[in-house]
């Protein structure tokens, strides 16, 4: 029965972008991934004699980016959520209780970027989170009835086109880089998403390659 499941889910993810490219509606994948100021390591080319080295420190602050990317123009709806080590000490709230607030916060950016005046729903496809749920999330779809969530199938990641965009997004912004404080992060995040909204075709070859296409089992 699984199988089955995850062909219908594919099928389901295909269909909507065929009816978004028809303008039919308006499709957009929808996640969010973690930076640590702490660099991530990759092959790099460095001075014939003379290793590459990147610094290094204790440090256990994040910051959360929360993004949307439309299947159809290649446009990416952003928002960055700082969340230092001791966090839940000064707010009082969980991790789950503090992303919940800022994916509510996301889906009121996306409802201005994609309003109802357009008179087309909004299908945004998501995982299964813990914070893409509650009362917080349930007000913001009451006030804005033209946003649709699209749950997709547990450990399904293949299925939510902007996971390839991540890949991509830390080898400009942070591979091999340290970072001395959550704003200097924060500013290299928001100069490569403004780097990918204005080279917007390079977001949409990551959607539109055959070889994505066939490893994500789309049509």
């Amino acid at each position: 029965g699984g199988s089955a499941a995850a062909g219908g889910d594919e099928s389901r993810v295909g269909g909507d972008e065929k009816k978004a490219q028809a303008g039919e509606c308006i499709l957009l994948s929808q996640d969010e991934a973690r930076f640590p100021l702490v660099p991530t390591l990759c092959t790099t080319l460095g001075v014939k004699g003379h290793r590459p080295v990147v610094g290094t420190w204790d440090n256990k602050d994040l910051v959360y980016s929360f993004a949307t990317m439309n299947a159809v123009t290649g446009q990416l709806t952003t928002r960055l959520v700082e969340s230092p080590a001791k966090a839940k000490r000064r707010t009082g709230l969980s991790k789950t209780a503090r992303l919940q607030h800022a994916f509510a916060r996301h889906l009121c950016d996306i409802a201005r970027a994609y309003p109802a005046a357009l008179n087309k729903s909004v299908l945004l496809t998501i995982d299964n989170a813990p914070w893409h749920r509650g009362t917080a999330i349930t007000e913001v779809l009451t006030a804005q009835p033209h946003l649709h969530l699209y749950r997709l199938p547990s450990y399904s990641p293949q299925l939510n086109l902007i996971e390839r965009f991540w890949r991509v997004l830390r080898r400009r912004a942070t591979h091999n880089r340290l970072f001395l404080s959550m704003a200097e992060l924060r500013t290299a995040l928001r100069a490569s998403f403004c780097y990918f909204s204005t080279m917007r075709h390079k977001v949409l070859s990551l959607i539109h390659s055959p070889r994505k296409r066939k490893e994500a089992k789309l049509p």
